[in-house]
């Protein structure tokens, strides 16, 4: 299960509106790629999609949908928000990450 703060939640809603997405019926997809300084990196996008081997978790009511490879990944995972003055944005507290990068957006297990 992937759990979604309350300012994640504020943010992906608006940004769900902005892009034209609907945030009671569309998905946000969350997802790990090959890549980054740490060897995975996080992906995020919305989609009105949802594959055949998609997971589908509703939190906070964010519906998430996150690809089969990915999920094992991303088990236990917060999404987060940080609008401060370093400007960060989406913040991904992994449970399973032994090793972050320093702009957090790459990981390795």
């Amino acid at each position: 299960m992937i759990q979604v703060s309350e300012t994640a939640k504020q943010k992906v809603i608006n940004l769900m509106t902005e892009e034209g997405f609907d945030a009671t019926k569309d998905y946000v997809r969350v997802g790990v790629k090959s890549g980054g300084c740490s060897g995975l990196s996080y992906e995020l996008d919305f989609d009105n999609k949802m594959g055949e081997t998609d997971k589908v978790f509703e939190d906070n009511d964010v519906r998430i949908i996150v690809d089969k490879k990915s999920f094992l990944y991303l088990v236990g995972t917060v999404l987060e928000y940080s609008g401060g003055l370093n400007g960060k944005g989406f913040v991904f507290n992994n449970p399973n990450a032994q090793r972050t990068c320093g702009c957090g957006e790459s990981f390795s297990l």
